[in-house]
């Protein structure tokens, strides 16, 4: 173990001329993740303060029911895209084929959305009384479709959009300040941050065809049925992550009230932005990792043992961080209101060491080294689990309740992942494969 948390392992990395090209990936990814994650935590303390819990779970609930068309909408194109694009990024026909059928498949499903969402929202009560909110917030699902991470993943040249993207969310950052002014004033937030996500897919498809030559047509059919096919099990896998991520906000908000949504969702933000900090590594990994594995997978593994060290020791760092000052952490950012959300956040504090550990050995493991369906069985079984414990525990505890199934649930799947690869002979801490 004292091997595991040798800090020599951070300079031997850097110091590997290999890695200088991930090392500036991950610092453009590192910028574009801080767009993303610290400028709405400079928000989060107005936003609760201003909104109230109420308000503020309410829109919570909202994101998470958008969510879901947002899932679809990615088909899991972020990984099995970003590896047809890492594989063939020399060849401009080639990428230019994969991104136009992608983008076209992300159109079509993005508009199937719109129409499911139109019927739920004006016949079904609950979403009927707050049918503008449903429809401003889905605007995110525009620009999800609109904004191609995937292929800038697989071409690692993350850097020609991680300033527009600071720059996006700086304004959307400034405009919640400003126009956001009292509670009544809550309808206007994810209108907000539609319009900002939508600038940045507009903007990023502007760098796509100016600066990477792509040209835009219509992809053949067959183009289509391959990439669907190619992001099936991720696709599968992700409507499961689902299921233990995004439905836990939806089904508290079914059993419970939004204030009490709001409890649970401003701690779970906090949990969130902390583990956000783990894209970066990831995104940046992920294609280097799949191109290695082409050519030899020992040295992949070696690669990925290092990973797994240096992610063990910032995210063990981190958690314990988080629970130790939970209560400060909570009465600083969120408020005097929120005093319900410290028992989550200490019991989702160490999420971001267990979900570093998960991300290294399903997707940069089980992933890169082909083992797409028992990635998904993990999943399904493990999204199974926490719609079934957060059914149970919902009603009986409310957001306490819901915090204990995400705990239990994330610590299933890495163990699961950990056990299978052992079994498999991809051991992380001793001999060759």
């Amino acid at each position: 173990m004292r091997e595991f948390f040798n800090l020599n392992y951070l300079r031997d990395f850097l110091n590997t001329p290999v890695k200088k090209r991930l090392m500036g990936n991950f610092l453009s990814l590192l910028f574009l993740q801080g767009a993303n994650y610290i400028f709405p935590l400079i928000t989060l303390p107005y936003l609760v303060r201003v909104l109230g819990p109420e308000k503020f779970g309410l829109i919570a609930f909202a994101q998470a029911f958008i969510g879901y068309f947002i899932i679809l909408t990615d088909y899991g194109f972020n990984l099995s895209a970003t590896k047809e694009i890492s594989i063939y990024r020399d060849n401009k026909e080639k990428i230019s084929k994969i991104f136009n059928s992608v983008i076209m498949i992300k159109l079509g499903f993005m508009t199937v959305s719109f129409l499911i969402l139109s019927f739920l929202v004006l016949t079904i009560p609950k979403f009927k009384n707050d049918w503008l909110i449903y429809f401003f917030t889905f605007g995110m699902v525009l620009g999800n479709v609109l904004f191609p991470v995937w292929f800038f993943q697989g071409m690692e040249r993350m850097k020609y959009i991680t300033s527009l993207n600071i720059t996006a969310k700086l304004i959307f950052t400034t405009s919640i300040f400003i126009f956001i002014r009292k509670m009544q004033d809550y309808i206007y937030v994810p209108l907000i941050s539609s319009l900002g996500s939508i600038i940045v897919g507009v903007l990023s498809l502007w760098i796509v065809y100016k600066n990477f030559k792509v040209n835009f047509t219509l992809p053949d059919f067959k183009g289509i049925k391959y990439q669907l096919k190619e992001g099936w099990h991720i696709f599968i896998s992700t409507v499961a992550i689902s299921l233990y991520t995004t439905s836990n906000t939806f089904i508290l908000g079914l059993f419970t009230n939004n204030t009490i949504v709001g409890y649970y969702s401003a701690a779970e933000k906090i949990i969130k932005a902390s583990y956000g900090l783990l894209t970066p590594v990831s995104q940046t990994a992920y294609p280097y990792i799949s191109k290695l594995v082409t050519e030899s997978k020992q040295k992949a593994l070696n690669f990925i043992r290092k990973l797994a060290k240096l992610v063990g020791i910032g995210t063990f760092t981190l958690s314990s961080f988080l629970f130790i000052f939970a209560t400060p952490i909570v009465n600083i950012v969120l408020g005097p209101q929120y005093q319900q959300s410290i028992v989550v956040l200490r019991i989702l504090a160490f999420l971001p060491f267990i979900i570093g550990l998960s991300n290294i050995l399903g997707i940069q493991t089980m992933l890169t080294f082909n083992l797409k369906k028992p990635f998904s069985r993990i999943l399904i079984s493990a999204g199974l689990l926490n719609v079934t414990l957060a059914l149970i525990l919902s009603p009986l505890y409310q957001h306490i309740g819901v915090s204990i199934a995400v705990l239990v649930t994330e610590m299933f799947v890495t163990l699961s992942m950990f056990f299978y690869l052992e079994k498999k002979g991809i051991k992380f801490f001793r001999g060759k494969l």
